[in-house]
């Protein structure tokens, strides 16, 4: 497939494009700063761009299979500016732009609903308290998520519960609109693991998915 691939030097976006080439894909990393990318290959388009005018990012979105992102805020400063929201948005007049429709979309798992035989300790206390620690992260995540939901894209919007830095072990759990029993943690090469296969999978076409072990 042909694929581009934002947030490119994040922990996700990088695995993206790490996976992506190892399965013999084609991949456009779009990045601010060339030099925080160390992946490498001969499948590999580096396009550098500041991610503020659509009409500059319509090259590397026209004619591509899919498109994923795992941008989002690396601080409670980045996610206080709206930054996840903010960054999304020319992505999106891009990819309606250039007719570009599959679009995939890294979010948190804390957004969606918790499974009615959830434990008591995560659902009364560690979630509460996650999303006090972490508000303004998930204030500017439900504004993105709003934003592609209303977008003209067959997106995908991915809920990893706690990211861990971890080889891929290619074992986690899915599901639609909910989180998992017990899933509290995942490791990020697994969350672009999940993305990478969803592509083809139109059961997650405008869907909330969560992933985790």
């Amino acid at each position: 497939m042909d694929l581009t691939v934002f947030g490119a030097t994040g922990g996700i976006g990088q695995e993206v494009v790490r996976q992506a080439l190892d399965a013999g894909h084609r991949v456009t990393a779009v990045v601010r700063e060339p030099a925080r990318l160390p992946v490498t290959g001969e499948r590999l388009r580096v396009f550098q761009a500041d991610l503020k005018d659509p009409e500059a990012l319509k090259d590397a979105v026209a004619g591509r299979d899919a498109v994923l992102s795992g941008l989002g805020a690396r601080g409670r400063e980045d996610a206080r500016s709206g930054i996840a929201a903010r960054l999304t948005r020319p992505v999106l007049q891009a990819l309606d732009a250039a007719g570009t429709r599959r679009f995939l979309a890294v979010s948190a798992g804390p957004l969606a609903p918790e499974p009615a035989d959830q434990q008591f300790l995560h659902r009364r206390v560690m979630l509460p308290l996650v999303k006090a620690i972490l508000k303004d992260v998930y204030a500017d995540l439900r504004v993105m998520e709003a934003e592609i939901r209303n977008s003209a894209t067959d997106w995908t919007l991915v809920r990893p519960p706690r990211l861990l830095d971890q080889p891929a072990t290619g074992t986690y759990r899915t599901a639609l609109d909910v989180n998992l029993r017990n899933g509290s943690t995942i490791g990020r090469a697994d969350v672009a693991h999940a993305m990478l296969r969803m592509i083809d999978d139109r059961a997650t076409v405008k869907q909330a998915v969560s992933v985790a072990y």
